[in-house]
This record gives C-alpha cells, sequence and structure tokens, in this order.
C-alpha cells in the first residue's frame, strides 16, 4: 500500500458573502488530456514549459463564427488577423478553411505571400508602409486600406510610377460609445475627415475606391458597439452612391471580439459575459440590411478577428520549479512560464490547472514565473492546490498574441506543437538555443579577447 502524502493543516479565512459558513470549493478539476493526447507525454517529449495548440479547436471555432454570419447575411470572407498568431502552420489552417490574410506590416505581407496567399486575397492595414510595401502591394493588386492622408498622398504619388490602378479603401474610426475611444488609426468620422478623404479619392481616377474598413477596439464586449460603426459605414457608402454614383465592393468590420478569458479587475468570468459569434453577427449584419443600401447593392461583409478565433485552441504546459512563503505568510509557487513568453498574463486572469489529480487542499497562492522581475506574476492570487516542485500545470486559453509578441528575455522561448484532427503532435516552431541567439550577434575583433 502506497503511503499517503503528508498535508499539513492550515487555518482559512472564510470570505463574507460565501454561501455557507465552510466557504466555497476551490477545486480546481486538473486537465491531463487535450484533444485526447496526453500532456504529460507532450512535455516529455518536447520539453517544458510548452506551447501546445489544437488545430481542431481552430477549425470548430472558424466554422461556428463564420456559420453566424453566413447564415444572417448573403456575401461573407473572413481574413485572418497575422498579428495574432503568425506561425505559419496556425494561419495555414485557417486560409484552408477559406480565410484570406490581414497584416499590419511589410514583414507580415511578406509571411502572406511565402504561406502563398495569392497578392489580391491579402488586406493591408496599419499606419506604417512603406513606399517600397506600397508599391509591391499595388503590384500584387492587394487591398490598400489608408490610414492616413500622408499615405494617400504616396499613394497618388506612386500612380505616376505603376501602371497597375491601385486598389484601395479608407479605414474609419468613430465614436461608438466605447470608451477609450480608438481615433488614433484612420480617418474620423464625426469631424468629416472621412468623408472629405473619400472624395479626394474619387476626384483622382487613378485609384479604385472597393470599401470602408473600421476596427473599433479590442476584447469588445459591446455589440450596440458595432451595431453602430456598421450603420456608420452603411451611412458613407450611401452618400458616396447618391453623390458620385459609387458602388463599394465591401464592409470591411475588423475584429476585435472577446474572448472567453477574464480580463484582470472583471467582477464576472469572461466564460459567462462574453457576447456569442451570433450576438456579434446579429448586431452587424441587422445594421447593415436595415441600413439604405440598397439590396441589389449589399456589399461582401468582411471580418478580421483574431482572438476570439484562436485564443481557445492554444495551451501553455510546463512544471513547478519551486514554492515559498512571501512575507505576509501566503504560498508562492513558482512555474517555469514567464511573462516574456505568455505577455497575457498582464491583461487576463488565466485560467491554469494542475494536469493531474493532486490534493483537494487549496491555499491562497501567488504564482510567479522564473524571471528576476517582479512584475512576472502569472496570478496575483488563486485558490490554488498544492502543487510540489516537478509537478505540472497546464494554461488555457493562450493562442492569441503570445506567439507573436513573446520576449527572448532572461529564458529562450520554447518549443510550439500543433495537434492535427487525429490527435499527432507536430513540431511547428523549435526552442530557442545559444546558438540561435548568438547567430544574430556580431562582435568587433577587439572585444573578441580578454583576460581576466
Amino acid at each position: 500500500m502506497t503511503k499517503l502524502i503528508f498535508e499539513r493543516p492550515i487555518i482559512q479565512q472564510i470570505n463574507a458573502g460565501l454561501p455557507s459558513k465552510y466557504g466555497m470549493s476551490h477545486k480546481l478539476e486538473p486537465i491531463s488530456h487535450i484533444d485526447n493526447v496526453s500532456i504529460k507525454s507532450l512535455i516529455e517529449s518536447y520539453g517544458s514549459p510548452l506551447f501546445i495548440i489544437s488545430e481542431s479547436t481552430i477549425r470548430k471555432t472558424y466554422k461556428n463564427a463564420f456559420r453566424a454570419f453566413s447564415s444572417r447575411y448573403p456575401k461573407v470572407q473572413f481574413a485572418w488577423s497575422y498579428k495574432t498568431n503568425y506561425l505559419n502552420a496556425v494561419c495555414n489552417v485557417f486560409h484552408q478553411e477559406g480565410s484570406w490574410a490581414e497584416v499590419v506590416s511589410g514583414f507580415e505581407y511578406d509571411k502572406a505571400l511565402k504561406n502563398g496567399v495569392p497578392g489580391d486575397l491579402i488586406i493591408f492595414n496599419g499606419p506604417d508602409k512603406s513606399r517600397e510595401d506600397l508599391a509591391k502591394s499595388i503590384k500584387n493588386s492587394s487591398l490598400i486600406h489608408i490610414d492616413h492622408f500622408d499615405e494617400l498622398y504616396e499613394i497618388i504619388s506612386l500612380t505616376k510610377e505603376i501602371e497597375v490602378k491601385p486598389k484601395v479603401a479608407i479605414r474609419v474610426n468613430m465614436d461608438t460609445g466605447i470608451y477609450p475611444r480608438w481615433d488614433r488609426f484612420g480617418f474620423n468620422y464625426e469631424n468629416g475627415e472621412a468623408w472629405d478623404a473619400l472624395n479626394r479619392i474619387m476626384a483622382n481616377k487613378k485609384l479604385d475606391l472597393l470599401g470602408l474598413h473600421t476596427h473599433i477596439g479590442t476584447y469588445m464586449m459591446s455589440t450596440d458597439a458595432y451595431k453602430i460603426a456598421a450603420s456608420k459605414l452603411a451611412e458613407l457608402a450611401v452618400r458616396l452612391q447618391q453623390k458620385h454614383g459609387h458602388v463599394l465592393q465591401y464592409i470591411d468590420m475588423g475584429g476585435g471580439f472577446a474572448s472567453k478569458n477574464t480580463l484582470k479587475g472583471a467582477y464576472y468570468p469572461g466564460t459567462d459575459t462574453t457576447p456569442s459569434f451570433d450576438d456579434f453577427a446579429e448586431a452587424i449584419t441587422s445594421a447593415l440590411m436595415s441600413s439604405e443600401i440598397k439590396p441589389d447593392n449589399l456589399p461582401l461583409l468582411i471580418l478580421e478577428n483574431g482572438r476570439a478565433l484562436i485564443d481557445d485552441a492554444g495551451y501553455l504546459a510546463g512544471s513547478v520549479l519551486a514554492n515559498k512563503r512571501l512575507a505576509d505568510g501566503r504560498r508562492a509557487t513558482i512555474i517555469d512560464a514567464g511573462v516574456n513568453i505568455l505577455f497575457t498574463a498582464f491583461w487576463y486572469e488565466h485560467d491554469i490547472r494542475p494536469v493531474e489529480p493532486v490534493s483537494e487542499q487549496t491555499e491562497d497562492t501567488t504564482i510567479y514565473g522564473p524571471l528576476c522581475m517582479n512584475i512576472d506574476v502569472i496570478r496575483g492570487n488563486i485558490m490554488f492546490p498544492l502543487l510540489k516542485k516537478g509537478d505540472q500545470y497546464v494554461i488555457k486559453r493562450v493562442g492569441a498574441y503570445n506567439n507573436t509578441q513573446w520576449l527572448q528575455f532572461i529564458s529562450m522561448r520554447p518549443n510550439v506543437v500543433l495537434l492535427d484532427a487525429n490527435g499527432k503532435p507536430h513540431l511547428i516552431r523549435k526552442n530557442e538555443t545559444l546558438e540561435t541567439i548568438n547567430s544574430q550577434e556580431l562582435t568587433p575583433e577587439h572585444l573578441k579577447n580578454f583576460d581576466l
């Protein structure tokens, strides 16, 4: 008979508002498998920590989102947001599902081309498009979403050198009742700047105005804001037809839909409060269908969602390094993944679980990463089981932004594996080594030798 592990008794404060004098159960159910694949076996094969991405979850989420819009509107097209996760394998799953590419830099643009996306199915957003980037995208017949007047004038200048007619749209920012308002990007609706830009484009016969674009914010919890935004873009489209007789081909509503992660400081969990794809689709499509746009001229509806399509598919698994007591007596657990690879820990109260069943005893715990920085906090306060050194954990919903905003800092970035539809693991990004880091450095000759 195996000897039971000793668990020391603790005195736990009962907080006001709990349903009984015994408090509320804080038991965290372990997550031992992803797509029927053992997390423990993946860590043994690929190391700790380890990012794990579920291809099945990506495809299921994508199909659910596309159904929500296509069942309510006759013409719908998704464009995968490269900045959310531009690992090639991830991008290609979305492209296989029919998604175009949406990029915000020359680097991302070239990545999409390298992945095999036709130039005319790439949407080029963002304020940082060099003259060379613009020239390349014009020649490739890409959809250029103009962010400011300087960019518009640059494109007009290029039409004197390039015979291909640029396909353009403008990004519009507006008041949708959301604070803080995103007015840094694009042309403002309320002060007439957007209408001014549209008239300047129409006056130039060398530009082909195809659409309107907006992206009203990030981690949006309000569907009403999208309804307002869609109505304002529809109004601009109607004015264009009335004044210039010009019918737009598409309206791009951007992205920004919230995932089911819980924001720091939120009272309720994201799983309970996040609107569904159907909720967002109902708001956007009803605004377009109810607008003054004639039924025969309904534009293609483009969505550029990232976070809501990929967050659920991503996991970060790893191991406990140590436990200690803080000065105030609280338990601290140190894990082998820090905020350098889990950047979203600054925004979310991530759902972290043990990989295997452990003691039902939980304690108020701070979970730290391994970095020598006081800000390296994965969870500030969580009722967590008493994991020991070497025990394994897994963090849910980390598919968005962590593999694009991560940093090589103190520790190196780990392997990333993709579980295909059959549960077979594929290494899709190798872990960094000292050699990969040093390969980018150059040391002057006079600094190569020293005596200590």
